[in-house]
């Protein structure tokens, strides 16, 4: 088990310049060892982090030697572990997170503990962003309306969240209607370096959101993850990842005048795409860093999920520090960042001549490269240079149903659609605006790109242009800062008069919360087959996703989001054809309207200032008048209410003792589902609206519940009756059983029925059968889900034989005590003649000590054959999870286990 750690030796103390110390810290250059100093710099965040962690245990010596060996070791695919200083959630994750911590505290009552002790172990910041419907746009009312429409929709998770956040120690709850939790954590939660208890480190965090990169441009390693390895962290527990290979991105020269952050943004995705970056960090560097302002930084690493990388990262240097100084934070907390990460060789002088470090792969852009843009009309990397706008779209038109097609034929292409709205006549065409949005974590923590968007408007108001009433405008800032500037530069009335109203703050438009289109504008579009477009500063325009009208949906600056509106179209040539007519019928164009750098800088310089981050920080945590009234019970235990369909007690924990039950083994389990390749986390866990004929709207019509207010599976995430009745609900889910049959039902093999895969389960269940999946390669494949793993474990699936696993997932069940079993290369079921309507048995010794990760297991099934599996479990760390029946149950035995 866990010993001291072996590094003691380099644990220095570092010195204030006038006296006294700043904390103690890991010293990297203590180490004496010249291959650190060739490391990039995101992977000296991964050794520190090791070095500080090690105990011989979770982390060991031979890990810290494969990451300071990352030049020769990166490319082996070598695994290490990982414990981040803190975790980042957000509601819809958040709320079983809490759910699972809550469930411990009882468990740990139960087992005679003090369940007080159960508290995470890293500090989590938790911000309820996810729930802002665009219902009531273009009023000045719209952020009361929709945050009262939000407050009645998710009452009960809001009193859930309340209750943890003075429940548990070490939780910060940001609450709703506060702003996007990125921006957020930009502006006020990233740490960038802690001292905890007079121990200085790197701020790191995983965050169960994919765009928690963001933070990766303050200098902060920061990546997303599911909620089972986000629980595990909060607990203490480290995450296993493969040891990264490092793009390094080189940047020079300047953006020219009219270029902005979100041009430069699409520009690198698109190179990125193209490169291959998947799995990988991207770390910029080159004298072309000094042109870029921190918040251009954040929002081309907020772009990670988008061009497929873990992190693209942002070292730490001065333009760090200033944009420190701006959001408020106090100076000493500054000049200790400084000094700690010049003394651990983490800071970027480029004052100082630079050392040469080395990268997997490199890539080189120019600034001055880089014109006005737009992506889609369907993906974040189809980038489309503002200027072959026009012939793009066209060719859109005309090509087959693609990423870049809708096949509408010649003859259609031109035609207008008449319609009345609200009394006044109407027309549409394809490629008609219908929602133009400025949201999104991506720009609205931009001033340059958000003040910019206000000039636009500014200048089209003066020359008398208008956006057309049915075109859904919103402004959706990430946090109140934003307000505050647009007010502070006298511009937010010209946006007002341009539609754009404030409705909220959070994610809307970009996660498909556009709220409704007029039901006139909805009518044209569906009855006359318009291909209508959505331009929005997001960065996720995949189909459907943005709204189910809008087909074609481009990501765009919050300029060309006010441009467009005023348009009115995407299929316009900005450089040749008017915007549209201004005063006394005079033709206005797109460089009439569009500002110069110096204008944006300049109102930038005078309206952006520390005042207003401390001042809406300070108001975040006195709450709002709708968070404080809220009611919570009081006291550490939650009471729970059985009624409630939203938040329930899971059965993790029934009839634990606080003896671990050991391996256990299967014994004649039958097959509950038999799948073949690329089974992903889409196909097993519960996602999107709640099916009519489904088992969990049966249980919801039994409690109730209007088929109306079922709301979505991501909404409910609380209450594990309705995620176990999701799991293996998907309708394009394919069960050899079935044979050839499409949907989410299975064979109950005693009895031959065909049954819904939840009620097949329970019978199996009820009758004391074991169950187990039958799978081909890369199952539990697509991003991680906590749920892909709870929810089987609730099943009473007891292991997972597959060909290859994605690695996570298999991580995750061995969490929930699930046993996952590989064949040997070459084999699968097919080859072996397994059909799935044979019994199972998996004989595993009594003892864990008698186990190896990675050994050979023997399954014999009930008609006579025999055939050799590999073990899954990786390290002796999931071992110990098996022995005590999951993660949860390993940690709660450890802290009763503690106290004596």
């Amino acid at each position: 088990m866990a010993t001291e750690n072996p590094f003691k030796s380099i644990l220095k103390t570092l010195e204030k310049p006038d006296g006294g110390e700043f904390g103690k810290y890991y010293s990297l250059p203590a180490l004496n060892d010249p291959r650190i100093d060739r490391l990039p710099y995101s992977i000296r965040i991964l050794l520190e982090s090791a070095i500080r962690n090690c105990d011989e245990f979770q982390v060991k010596i031979k890990d810290v030697e494969k990451i300071i060996d990352w030049e020769n070791t990166s490319p082996k695919q070598v695994e290490i572990p990982f414990k981040p200083a803190r975790v980042l959630l957000q509601d819809f994750t958040g709320v079983p997170a809490v759910v699972d911590l809550a469930c411990m505290r009882d468990a740990m009552n139960n087992l005679g503990g003090d369940s007080n002790k159960i508290n995470p172990l890293v500090p989590v910041d938790l911000v309820i962003d996810h729930s802002v419907q665009v219902d009531v746009a273009r009023s000045e009312n719209a952020v009361q309306a929709n945050m009262e429409l939000e407050f009645h929709r998710n009452k009960e998770r809001f009193g859930f969240l309340k209750w943890g956040s003075s429940a548990f120690n070490n939780m910060l709850v940001v609450p709703p209607g506060s702003g996007i939790v990125h921006q957020v954590n930009l502006e006020y939660l990233g740490r960038v370096v802690f001292n905890r208890d007079g121990l200085l480190y790197p701020d790191s965090v995983v965050g169960t959101d994919s765009h928690t990169t963001m933070i990766d441009g303050l200098g902060v390693a920061g990546w997303g993850v599911g909620g089972i390895e986000a629980e595990a962290a909060m607990l203490g527990q480290p995450m296993s990842m493969v040891l990264p290979g490092v793009v390094g991105f080189k940047l020079s020269g300047k953006l020219r005048n009219g270029v902005t952050a979100t041009d430069l943004v699409l520009t690198v995705t698109q190179m990125l795409r193209k490169h291959g970056v998947v799995g990988k960090f991207v770390e910029f560097y080159g004298e072309g860093m000094s042109e870029l302002s921190l918040a251009d930084r954040a929002t081309i690493a907020n772009m990670s999920p988008e061009y497929g990388a873990t992190m693209g990262f942002f070292p730490v240097d001065h333009v760090t520090l200033q944009y420190l100084k701006l959001t408020g934070r106090s100076d000493d907390t500054i000049s200790t960042i400084e000094a700690y990460l010049r003394a651990n060789k983490m800071f970027v002088d480029y004052s100082e001549p630079q050392a040469e470090r080395v990268y997997s792969s490199h890539l080189e852009l120019n600034l001055e490269d880089v014109e006005p843009s737009v992506s889609g009309p369907k993906r974040p990397h189809d980038r489309v240079a503002l200027k072959e706008m026009k012939a793009d779209w066209h060719a859109c038109l005309d090509n087959r149903v693609g990423f870049k097609g809708f096949a509408i034929p010649k003859e259609s292409q031109s035609k207008v659609v008449e319609f009345p709205f609200h009394g006044t006549p109407a027309q549409l065409r394809h490629g008609d605006v219908v929602i133009a949005a400025i949201t999104s974590c991506t720009n609205t923590s931009n001033p340059s790109v958000m003040l910019g968007a206000a000039l636009v408007a500014k200048k089209a108001c003066e020359l008398g242009l208008e956006v057309k009433p049915w075109i859904k405008t919103s402004l959706a800032p990430g946090s109140g800062v934003v307000t505050k500037y647009l007010q502070k530069s006298g511009l937010q009335p010209y946006l007002n008069q341009l539609g754009f109203h404030i409705v909220g703050y959070g994610c809307t438009t970009c996660i498909g919360n556009s709220g409704d289109l007029d039901e006139a504008v909805a009518t044209a579009i569906t009855e006359n087959d318009i291909v209508a477009a959505a331009v929005l500063s997001g960065n996720r325009n995949f189909e459907g996703r943005v709204h189910p009208l809008t087909r074609a949906n481009y990501l765009a600056s919050p300029p060309l989001v006010v441009a467009y509106a005023l348009a009115g179209t995407v299929d316009i040539d900005f450089e040749s054809e008017p915007i549209g007519l201004g005063k006394d019928g005079k033709k206005i164009f797109f460089r009439d309207i569009w500002p110069s750098n110096e204008e944006v800088a300049e109102v930038v310089q005078s309206s952006v200032l520390p005042d207003m981050f401390r001042a809406t920080y300070e108001a975040i945590t006195k709450g709002n008048p709708m968070w404080n009234q809220l009611s919570v019970p009081s006291g550490s235990l939650y009471a729970w209410d059985t009624k409630s369909t939203y938040i329930h007690e899971p059965p993790y924990f029934k009839n634990m003792t606080m003896s671990p039950p050991g391996p256990h083994g299967v014994k004649n389990a039958y097959c509950l589902l038999n799948f073949g390749d690329s089974i992903t986390t889409d196909h097993i866990s519960p996602a999107g609206s709640i099916h009519k004929d489904s088992p969990a709207a049966k249980y919801l019509l039994e409690r109730g519940v209007d088929r109306r207010d079922f709301n979505s599976y991501g909404s409910r995430r609380g209450n594990d009756e309705i995620m176990a009745r999701g799991t293996f609900a998907n309708i394009r889910i394919v069960n050899k059983l079935l044979k050839g049959e499409v949907g989410p039902k299975t064979i109950h093999i005693p009895t031959g029925e065909k049954l819904s895969v939840f009620d097949a389960a329970v019978r199996y269940k009820s009758e004391g059968q074991h169950t187990i999946i039958l799978a081909g390669a890369e199952y539990g494949s697509g991003s991680s889900r906590d749920w892909a793993a709870k929810g089987p474990m609730l099943l009473g699936v007891k292991a997972v034989i597959a060909k290859s696993f994605e690695r996570i997932h298999r991580s995750n069940l061995v969490g929930m005590g699930i046993i996952p079993l590989c064949f040997k290369p070459g084999e699968d079921a097919e080859t072996l003649g397994l059909t799935g309507h044979e019994r199972f048995s998996i004989d595993l010794p009594n003892s864990v000590s008698e186990i190896r990760p990675g050994q050979d297991v023997t399954v014999v099934t009930d008609n006579g054959k025999s055939f050799t599996c590999i073990l899954r479990f990786d390290t002796e760390v999931e071992l110990a999870y098996f022995d005590h029946g999951g993660i949860l149950q390993y940690v709660i035995r450890n802290l009763i286990s503690a106290k004596h």
